[in-house]
């Protein structure tokens, strides 16, 4: 095997471990998909790392609901919102700069984890914030609000899900995680015929990643609920700071390269 489909399913098991527990995958296996194959263009790349990382989300996703009662309905209104929107974003995408967003998106970012590390209790335990009955309409603009940041922008898209869910909604870090999981495979799948029909996904590289990403969800489903809420908020940190790094790092070289 070509070491660099060896390098790739590393990083895969790597994606797989780290979104299961509270997304950011993509932080992993995109980089090393563009680093490996910089012969591939934007939609190879998208398609192959998409292919690669549904099932790996829908693993992490039945281990969570075995032992997290998911609010189906709730998963239901927030996964139409975040399909709609997603569609929107991506349409958008092409009319603006990206540029002029980032370091919105960043401020945002920071603000995230700041609010997190000062609010130990954040997530620890449910306490909704609204009756029953209510909480499928937040779901759905939760999922209309990271789907449309996911059609536009992308990274991080799982882990802003599960922030939506605690802050706003009053679930606990594993529930929400759960339920960002089954969100994040409705959305995959939504898209992944696109990439599959066109062409885009190169299968021959596709295949054996999915099959570590997989192995890596299982791996960090099966800690994430062993350990814990305090263990995935600790983790929803560390992937947050991430994309700081990600953000402020594209911001700077934009910068870099406009002087």
């Amino acid at each position: 095997m070509d070491y660099h489909i060896i390098l790739a399913c590393c990083a895969a098991l790597l994606a797989g471990f780290v979104d299961s527990i509270v997304g950011g995958g993509g932080l992993v296996q995109v980089p090393s998909l563009f680093i490996l194959f910089p012969n591939f263009s934007v939609p190879q790349i998208i398609g192959t790392n998409r292919f690669a990382s549904f099932m790996g989300t829908s693993v992490a996703g039945y281990q969570y609901s075995k032992q997290v009662a998911i609010p189906w309905k709730t998963v239901f209104y927030a996964g139409i919102g975040a399909a709609i929107m997603a569609f929107l974003g991506a349409e958008i995408s092409s009319l603006v700069d990206k540029k002029i967003l980032k370091p919105i998106i960043l401020i945002l970012m920071t603000c995230i984890a700041i609010y997190t590390f000062k609010k130990k209790d954040l997530g620890q335990d449910e306490k909704l914030k609204f009756e029953l009955q209510k909480i499928p309409l937040y779901a759905f603009l939760i999922g209309s609000a990271t789907g449309f940041y996911n059609g536009f922008v992308g990274p991080g898209t799982g882990s802003l899900l599960v922030f939506g869910f605690v802050s706003i909604i009053g679930f606990g870090f594993l529930k929400a995680s759960a339920v960002s999981k089954v969100i994040n495979v409705i959305a995959d799948v939504a898209s992944l015929g696109y990439f599959i029909l066109n062409g885009f996904v190169q299968f021959k590289i596709a295949i054996p990643m999915m099959i570590c990403n997989m192995i890596g969800s299982y791996l960090g489903s099966k800690l994430a609920i062993l350990k814990g809420n305090e263990f995935i908020r600790i983790m929803f940190l560390i992937v947050i700071f991430a994309l700081i790094l990600r953000f402020g790092y594209d911001i700077f070289r934009e910068l870099k390269i406009m002087n």
